[in-house]
């Protein structure tokens, strides 16, 4: 997908939602040494620039193979370079574009609302549907102007 997205989109900046990747470390950590790892992660994230994070991304991984922990270290070393893309945008926004827990349920709002219409009569409509929720989306949650604003990916 990333490829695909790539090749349409070339200048489009990726992001691997954090807490897939989470997911993705602790499932090479035994249950009990969960909280810890858990904690760790979290702590690259709450750096206050992407600098730090990487500095201490490096930590984790280094203190996960202190641990023993090999797999879960090389799935960081391996993956967090793809977590950080929200770092390039105000601070002010981190918090909300960090997951893709947002697209994730505007997805399921859209497929809810699609299943109620059953068959649509041509594309058209089924994306004035789509394209009416991600409108209404934008003016409210994300108080259009403010977050839209091109002007913030060229920062």
């Amino acid at each position: 997908m990333v490829g695909s997205i790539a090749e349409v989109f070339p200048e489009a900046a990726y992001q691997r939602c954090t807490v897939h990747f989470y997911r993705n470390v602790l499932a090479r950590v035994p249950k009990s040494k969960r909280p810890k790892v858990a904690a760790m992660l979290k702590a690259v994230h709450a750096m206050e620039s992407r600098e730090a994070a990487e500095a201490k991304a490096l930590e984790v991984a280094s203190e996960l193979r202190a641990a023993k922990l090999n797999e879960a270290a090389k799935v960081v070393m391996d993956g967090y370079a793809e977590t950080p893309a929200y770092t390039r945008f105000p601070r002010e926004h981190w918090r909300r574009i960090r997951t893709n827990n947002a697209i994730e349920r505007l997805n399921r709002e859209i497929r809810r609302r699609t299943r109620v219409v059953g068959t649509f009569p041509d594309g058209k409509s089924a994306l004035m549907l789509v394209t009416a929720r991600l409108k209404y989306v934008a003016e409210s949650e994300w108080g259009a102007r403010r977050y839209l604003d091109v002007t913030l990916l060229d920062e």
